[in-house]
This record gives C-alpha cells, structure tokens and sequence, in this order.
C-alpha cells in the first residue's frame, strides 16, 4: 500500500516538503486555500509566493544564509534550484524574479504525479493520518484555532510589515546612483538615493510624525514587532541616528564623486523585466497616502510611482520549544510534523529549509528508520536547536546566524573573523554531506 502525507499549505515550506516526499515515492495531498480565498497580503494564484522581500539574502558563503543555501542545495532543495533558474542582479545577494519563481515552482508541483493539489481550507486536522502542517505565518482563523486545539494555547504572535515597490522609470536619476556597497560584484546592481544631514533631519520627522494605519488584525495597541523585521517608522522612533545602523547606513555607498552621505536609501531590483524596484528594509504601516508623501521626500524619489504601498500583517508561530522535537515532529502527537514559519524560523530560506528535513524524516518515520538530529554544526541544524531549546517564555523568531550553530574548536575559535567564518562553513557543508545516506 502506498504511504500518504497531508501537508497543509503550498508555501515554500510546504511545497519544499511535497516535492522531498514525492522523491522518495510517498503520496502527497497538497492542501492550499489561497485559490478560493487570498489572505491580505497574497496577490497571486501560484505557490511558494514571495509576498515581502524579493531576496533569499546573501550567497556569500561566509555567511551563515549562504552556507545554508549550500547545505540545501546538498539536500536537492526545490527552492533553491527554482531561485537560481529566476535570479536577477542584486549584488552578492540571492534576488529572484517574484512571478516566475512562483511559476517555475508551481509547474514542478503541478505536474508531479505523486502529489494531489486540494484547494480548499483545511478547518479539521485528523491527527491518526500523518501530516506536515506548514501554513506560514498567515494561518487562517479557522485552522488556528484546529491547531490550537491540538497544541493547547502557547501560540505566540508577532506584527509584520512589507516594504513599497515603486516604477524604475519614476527615480529621478540624475539624484540617484547606481552601486554596491562596497562596491562588491562586477555589476552595480542597486539603485541609491543619497541623503544630506538636512535632508535627513526633514525625513526623519516628517517619518516620526506620519499617521499610521490602525491595526484591524487585533484590538490590543501595543504591537509586538519581531526584531528582524521592523517598520521603518517604529525603527525610526527609537532614535534619530537608528536608521543610520539600519537600511539607510551610508556606509560603503560613497558618491561617484568620492565624497560621504550623511545616509543612504538602496532601492533592489525586483523582477526580470527590471522595471520594478523595492525600498530595501522599508516595511511599514503607514497610512497610504503618507507613505507617498514621506518617500518622496528622499532624494531620487521626488516623483516615484507606486506599483505596491507597504502593508502590516499578523504572522502566527507556535510556541516550538513545547512543542516540538528536534525531528520537528510532536512531541505529544507523533504522526504531526511542523514546517516552515509556523515554526519559529524567520526567512524564505530557513522555512524551505524545515520543509525539507520534516519530510525527510517524515519519510523514516513512515518507514520505520531512525528519524535524524541535524547536527548543529550545520546552519540549518543550529537553527532547529535553538527554536526547540530555547526559553519558551519569551519565545522570538530567529533566522539564519553562526550565533545558533556549535562553536569551533579552540584552535580555530582564535583565528581571524573572516577565517572563522570560512571555518564555520566548511564544517556545515562537512557534516551535512556525511548525513545524506541517513535520509
């Protein structure tokens, strides 16, 4: 009899799951209900659809999110392989083409034989049949409140923002350059709109002062923002020089001329026709009509076109060091795995990462094999270690960093950053090829 797997939600999370499911022979329903209902921040039909930034981060090594692209791409990510097929300039970063990852992903989805795509909500989850859930951090009401149920009450909150899109051809650029920062890569690939110290000073008041959109997701006025990803304006009002260490840190954008900016807005390509560009690290919960009254008051962007106002979303995560094991799977209910942003990983990558190992050991669950402990000397191992062991009082998202992976050895913890860092990722890439044969 062939084995099946519910998986619910066609994210990256749960998309990555099917496809490692379906490698392996095992039988997936798919169940995803944004073809009946889009939530308020989801704009196409398609699957693992990219709905805040275009960007999987960097793809330098020594960064702990390029290593863990690394240890995917060992474990024959999806993900992975469909952002490289869909990559646009962006610097030493993993930028993609929104509409064509999500296609490319949905046509490998769509025409696998073992998987079932069900669109419709799923509000009862049977917890004798094995099951990945992997709804993402916009979980319906309803399916909240089965997964309740199963879990108890320690399910956590947090508010999250999406950042502007405005028309290429709407920055002014005879203000704006186009360079890295540091001038890293052969190609320039970001657009930057410099600033003065007095046009700083105008922006960050006009910013500090700018009405807000009232929060329709809850009721409560304290709004708990995760760390990682903060509007810009509540950025701003904890100091007039935060935004500086932030998304308009000057440094390593110097003018053509040679000379500094007091700070630096960066603009990130945002599709393959290159006519689109998004405001790098400008989430935000402003009213509409003041995003376009404050963003037009930075340099190049006098006269921006918006194609997207940035919006304010509730995202849900269970409270995973109660919850879960290091396998991902329940701990009080074994056939019932998590994956994805659910869990308490924060990024594109770190949730496709999830879906990949609770398939895989959804996979020797389901055929009586010992399930797998990643080693966290891996990125992706040191990231599931912290969600399940750390406080479960204050429990926040985390994403990808070396700070979460096991430290080095003596020898090596002495040596130089960089070298340390380059250490690090070899070690990962090391141990993750050594557990391949347990999958």
């Amino acid at each position: 009899m062939k084995r099946i797997v519910n998986i619910i939600g066609a994210g990256l999370a749960g998309c990555e799951a099917a496809y490692q499911l379906s490698k392996k022979g095992i039988l997936v329903n798919l169940y995803e209900v944004k073809r009946l209902r889009r939530n308020s921040v989801q704009n196409l039909d398609s699957f693992a659809e990219l709905v805040c930034s275009n960007s999987l981060r960097s793809d330098d090594i020594k960064n702990a999110v390029g290593t863990l692209k690394e240890e995917m791409r060992n474990l024959d990510s999806l993900i992975i392989r469909a952002a490289e097929a869909n990559k646009l300039p962006a610097g030493g970063s993993l930028a993609v083409d929104r509409d064509n990852f999500s296609n490319f992903i949905t046509k490998q989805i769509e025409e696998d034989p073992n998987i079932t795509i069900i669109n419709e909500e799923v509000t009862k989850i049977d917890t004798s049949l094995p099951t990945i859930i992997a709804s993402g951090p916009l979980t319906t009401s309803s399916l909240q409140d089965e997964i309740q149920k199963i879990i108890g009450k320690d399910y956590f909150y947090f508010y999250d923002a999406v950042a502007p899109i405005v028309k290429k051809e709407s920055i002014n650029m005879k203000i704006a350059f186009k360079k890295n920062r540091y001038e890293k890569g052969e190609t320039q690939d970001y657009i930057n709109c410099p600033m003065n110290e007095e046009q700083y000073n105008l922006f960050y008041q006009e910013l500090i002062n700018a009405q807000v959109a009232e929060s329709h997701l809850e009721n409560d006025k304290k709004l708990k923002y995760f760390e990682g990803c903060m509007p810009i304006e509540a950025m701003a009002k904890r100091g007039y020089k935060t935004m500086l260490f932030g998304p308009l840190k000057p440094a390593g954008l110097r003018n053509f001329d040679g000379t500094n900016n007091f700070g630096v807005v960066q603009l990130r390509q945002d599709n393959a026709k290159d006519d689109l560009y998004n405001l790098v690290g400008f989430q935000t919960n402003l009213k509409w009509p003041e995003q376009k009254r404050v963003f037009q008051l930075i340099p190049g962007l006098e006269k921006a076109e918006f194609v997207r106002y940035g919006v304010m979303h509730l995202n849900n995560f269970i409270n995973a060091p109660k919850i879960i094991n290091h396998h991902l799977q329940m701990k009080i209910c074994e056939n019932i795995f998590f994956a994805g942003q659910i869990t308490g990983v924060e990024g594109y990558v770190e949730s496709a990462a999830t879906g990949i190992i609770a398939a895989r050991n959804m996979t020797n669950f389901l055929t009586d094999r010992p399930m797998v402990k990643m080693p966290n000397t891996t990125v992706i191992g040191g990231l599931i270690n912290y969600i399940i062991t750390t406080s479960s009082q204050n429990f926040q998202p985390m994403k990808a960093n070396w700070s979460v992976v096991a430290s080095l050895p003596l020898n090596l913890a002495k040596s130089r950053k960089e070298d340390k860092k380059q250490s690090y990722s070899q070690r990962a890439i090391q141990d993750i090829k050594k557990i391949l044969n347990n999958f």
